[in-house]
């Protein structure tokens, strides 16, 4: 009678056992479908006035202009630094390149040689989903440090495809600077493309480098598409040296530069067209924006900040605000929105999002902006840093901006300080053509205290742009 006791009490507990296993997975399940999906597009040097949406008269975008209609399209959107490496830095990390060492005034970005990257104790958007079983992957320009303790794969992405650096670096012996961008061949450039830590073209063959990574990342989102997961489309156009694959020579009235910017348009389009195939559009958050403003030393080879002044490499307008548009379908209140924030203030709301807790232990520079995507609140952003390489050059408050320094947007020329600091209200005057400091002092003392503030919670850090 105690053996059949014994077995029935053992199979009443393997049968409680298995139920709670199942409930468990359930549970687990139903966290994976409630959390959203996230896809960043991140483009090179595209400036503000490079979208017809945002007012290009020969540059035909419609993929990004139904994404803009359809979700929101935001007017006061800015990166944390003017060139590559930095402003990457911060959208990785919600927080200013100075706080990880990601920048410097002597080698602005890095290069094939340097020797260091982002720090392995930096949280990236990826390490924070990790903790919610998030499937990550960056698709595209990595230059956050080529090493191995520096590549997307040690920084919380699953997978890796693309290049991880500047397609423009890995020069070979060719004709002069001016001719290698102007008519540029394959060869020019010994860039490598790599899978994970396998390099598996070299050089990468650009002409079809933006029909690949999207490949890539509508292969992911149906690999994905019944769990959580992130994607990084990080493309290296349209920074020189133009390529575009042959579909889409010659289609643009803007020519290659505008040739460039279609074939893009066209990958948003796919990335879209596959989150809808997949029946997971109103489940996932898609981003796009630019790491900075357009290269406009190249001339044709640039692009355009519109109405906005300077581009990238410098502290105007032009050179940190960028052509942004959210879209997740169903969630968003769509229309225009002016409110400002960051590409770090990504971190934040994807974490918050997602259900992510951040460690307390570091400062962050990105709020949360989900109140302001729903259209019922606000940010606490009010205001921005504008830093060029270690310095902050310019601060904005509200419509307010000071500029303290000015400095050619390229090159090593003598920086320029201003005291009282140029002021523009940006609300009426987004080109900066109208210093209004004599007319608002009280602004300038409060913008004054606000940089003096700010640059007390920068704690000295080994500058990774500068190793060797």
């Amino acid at each position: 009678m105690k053996l059949f006791s014994s077995r029935i009490l053992t199979q009443v507990l393997l049968i409680t056992a298995l139920f709670i296993s199942q409930l468990a997975f359930a549970k687990k399940q139903n966290e994976k479908r409630d959390c959203p999906n996230f896809i960043i597009i991140f483009v090179d040097d595209m400036g503000y006035g490079d979208m017809s949406i945002n007012g290009h008269p020969t540059i035909k975008t419609p993929n990004l202009d139904r994404m803009a209609t359809e979700g929101q399209k935001w007017t006061n959107f800015y990166v944390a630094a003017p060139v590559c490496t930095p402003s990457r830095a911060g959208l990785m990390t919600g927080r200013l390149p100075i706080r990880s060492g990601m920048c410097s005034s002597k080698k602005r970005v890095l290069f094939p040689d340097s020797k260091g990257g982002l720090p392995e104790k930096e949280i990236t958007i990826a390490k924070a989903l990790k903790q919610k079983d998030y499937a990550t992957a960056c698709i595209g320009k990595w230059h956050l440090g080529h090493l191995p303790q520096y590549t997307p794969t040690s920084h919380g992405f699953d997978y890796f495809f693309g290049i991880p650096y500047s397609n423009d670096m890995d020069r070979i012996d060719g004709p002069d600077n001016v001719d290698i961008i102007r008519q540029p061949k394959i060869d020019y450039f010994n860039v490598p493309l790599m899978r994970n830590s396998e390099i598996i073209e070299r050089p990468a063959d650009q002409t079809t480098i933006t029909k690949r990574y999207t490949e890539e990342a509508v292969k992911f989102i149906g690999e994905n598409k019944d769990n959580p997961f992130f994607i990084y489309l990080a493309h290296s156009m349209p920074h020189v040296p133009l390529f575009r694959s042959k579909k889409f020579e010659g289609i643009s009235l803007r020519g290659t530069y505008g040739d460039v910017i279609a074939e893009i348009d066209w990958s948003v389009g796919r990335v879209m067209e596959a989150l809808k195939k997949n029946g997971i559009a109103e489940n996932t958050l898609v981003v796009f924006t630019s790491d900075n403003g357009p290269w406009l030393i190249h001339n044709e080879n640039g692009g355009s900040a519109g109405l906005l002044k300077g581009g990238k490499g410098g502290t105007y307008e032009g050179g940190m605000r960028e052509p942004t548009v959210f879209w997740w379908p169903g969630t968003l209140k769509e229309g225009v929105v002016c409110d400002m924030a960051t590409t770090m203030d990504l971190l934040p709301t994807i974490s918050k999002l997602a259900g992510v807790q951040l460690p307390t232990d570091r400062v962050y520079d990105g709020y949360d902006i989900f109140p302001i995507m729903t259209g019922k609140g606000k940010s606490d952003r009010d205001v921005v840093f504008y830093y060029r390489d270690t310095e902050v050059f310019a601060v904005r408050k509200g419509a307010y901006k000071a500029h303290f320094f000015t400095q050619a947007d390229s090159g090593r020329k003598d920086v320029t300080m201003y005291d009282p600091p140029l002021l523009y209200n940006l609300n009426v005057d987004p080109s900066e053509k109208y210093n209004i400091a004599d007319q608002h002092p009280d602004i300038i003392v409060e913008i004054k205290k606000i940089k003096e503030e700010h640059e007390a919670t920068v704690v000295p850090v080994e500058n990774q742009l500068e190793k060797r």
